[in-house]
């Protein structure tokens, strides 16, 4: 396949080649079993994940902008799409496991398909110049919904193998320097003050990091680094998992109900703590953060230490504080590492750490639009505006998210007792 001649047009293509064949990498080590079974209702067959993405191009760029487009299979408008309501029916996702057919090899041709009518279409949009900039605005959207989804296969994929006695690796990590021990625990101090939040450059942010506004923040103080797998231990060995005073109400119930005595993952063998991950099961690293926790569990956690969880916006301005400095946030263990757990951060380095990467970082902040924000229009707008309830931020991205989705205004969300994601957590203080 060729890649297009036109300036900013042909670098998106050549993005998307790269990400599409990316995509499909991550599902090398997999059988076509493998790819089918669901785990769980919150999760998704790996064979979903490829063929969703695919209707995602399909559905809101070649349907609309290629003329005469054909699509590969009138079937998958309704097998694939998955909360957009108004782009038409969708098939109930408890029950996208019992999806038997398409096969594996039908998905894959689909993908193969929509690649090819995708380079066509944008030759297209080439000669008719006033759909350039809706098309590359929805390319540029569609590509960053495929990181999110690679993230979220690496995520299910964990999930499923989990289920499975053999506890098989299903990659090699690569090989990085263990740290020998975890910096000591100490807090930066922030001034009160206004700051700017919110996204307002000219590259690509989802429309619920904006409108950009200015908020108020107390002065408090953040740890230099995130929870470690040894204070957790602590938490446990405290018995705080049968402490009904330091769960919020609905924490203590999930508790209850699951019957949650550690992080998601972790079981004990012969007094040793072991966690499984996708490069198998490993003794627990105390140097490294502790991952797999719910916000309820993180809460607690900060509830047993005389801390606080942090607000999205005092994360968001150590982000940019950061950046203004000529800190690299992206040093934290991130996709494009391979290494697939969390690492711990680096002994000895001055300042904030581990801010980007290694494990997604719970706050305190309801999910809620900003001020003055506004969905955007058609089915797109249902892409974050209509999930703004009973979820909580988080920020900073972890081992398994890919680079270019990381900057200090995103947003990711999650229901509080989710913890099949690589979810931690950063201590905080009133100063």
């Amino acid at each position: 396949m060729q890649t297009p001649t036109y300036g900013a047009m042909a670098d998106l293509f050549d993005q998307y080649q790269q990400l599409r064949s990316y995509t499909q990498g991550l599902c090398e080590r997999l059988s076509a079993e493998d790819m089918q079974v669901q785990s769980m209702p919150d999760a998704s067959p790996a064979k979903w994940h490829l063929a969703h993405t695919t209707w995602f191009f399909e559905t809101f760029i070649l349907k609309k902008y290629l003329a005469n487009y054909q699509v590969f299979n009138p079937h998958f408008a309704h097998l694939f799409n998955s909360y957009y309501e108004s782009a038409g029916t969708r098939h109930a996702r408890p029950k996208r496991g019992l999806l038997t057919r398409p096969s594996i090899e039908q998905v894959f041709a689909y993908r193969a398909y929509v690649d090819e009518q995708m380079f066509s279409c944008l030759q297209q949009a080439e000669a008719n110049t006033c759909d350039i900039a809706e098309v590359e605005m929805l390319l540029q959207t569609g590509l960053h919904h495929e990181m999110q989804h690679q993230e979220l296969l690496l995520t299910d994929i964990l999930h499923l193998f989990s289920c499975n006695p053999m506890q098989e690796a299903i990659f090699a990590s690569a090989q990085l320097e263990l740290q020998a021990q975890a910096p000591d625990l100490g807090f930066i101090d922030v001034p009160a003050g206004m700051h700017r939040v919110g996204y307002s450059g000219q590259a690509f942010a989802y429309d619920n990091e904006g409108p950009a506004h200015d908020v108020y923040l107390g002065s408090h103080r953040l740890a230099n680094r995130l929870v470690t797998n040894a204070q957790w231990l602590e938490f446990m060995e405290d018995g705080a998992y049968q402490e009904p005073l330091l769960w919020l109400s609905d924490g203590w119930a999930t508790v209850q109900k699951f019957g949650w005595q550690t992080p998601e993952y972790w079981q004990k063998q012969d007094s040793i703590w072991f966690q499984y991950g996708l490069d198998g099961l490993k003794a627990i690293d105390p140097n490294a953060p502790v991952c797999h926790i719910s916000f309820y569990e993180a809460d607690a956690f900060a509830r047993w230490s005389g801390k606080r969880m942090p607000h999205e916006h005092e994360l968001e301005c150590a982000s940019l504080r950061a950046i203004e400095q000529g800190i690299e946030p992206h040093t934290g263990n991130i996709l494009q590492c391979e290494y697939w757990r969390p690492q711990a951060a680096q002994a000895g380095a001055q300042g904030i750490q581990q801010l980007w990467g290694d494990v997604w970082e719970w706050t305190q902040s309801s999910y809620h639009a900003y001020p003055h924000y506004k969905a955007e229009q058609g089915a797109l707008g249902e892409y974050n505006g209509k999930f703004m309830s009973n979820q909580y931020v988080l920020k900073g991205g972890s081992c398994v998210t890919p680079q270019a989705q990381l900057r200090a205004s995103y947003r990711n969300f999650f229901y509080p007792h989710h913890r099949w994601q690589f979810t931690g957590l950063r201590l905080a203080e009133d100063a």
